[in-house]
């Protein structure tokens, strides 16, 4: 049974993983491609739990609202995430050297 607390699904990690500075980029990169993909792939679960309810296949109404509550919530943390990085783009920006 999954943990109601858990924001982040437990695959995704909260920090990217230390790289060489050459390959910097490339580690962000990455770790935002994993995390786009976590989230895309709850929504196509939530989506597939959806049908399978109005098809008659999905037996627990609860099983099929915790993967759109998952799916809800893992897509906020993701809105919130670019909206930081913007912010902080945007601040470091207007920063005068």
């Amino acid at each position: 049974m999954k943990e109601i607390t858990q924001v982040v699904p437990q695959s995704m990690p909260l920090a990217p993983a230390k790289v060489p500075a050459q390959e910097g980029g490339k580690g962000f990169m990455a770790f935002l491609e994993q995390a786009v993909g976590e989230v895309n792939r709850t929504q196509i679960e939530s989506d597939r739990a959806i049908e399978q309810l109005q098809s008659g296949q999905a037996k627990n109404l609860h099983e099929v609202m915790i993967a759109m509550e998952e799916a809800d919530i893992s897509l906020r943390l993701m809105v919130q995430m670019r909206n930081k990085l913007v912010e902080s783009y945007q601040e470091i920006m207007r920063m005068q050297v």
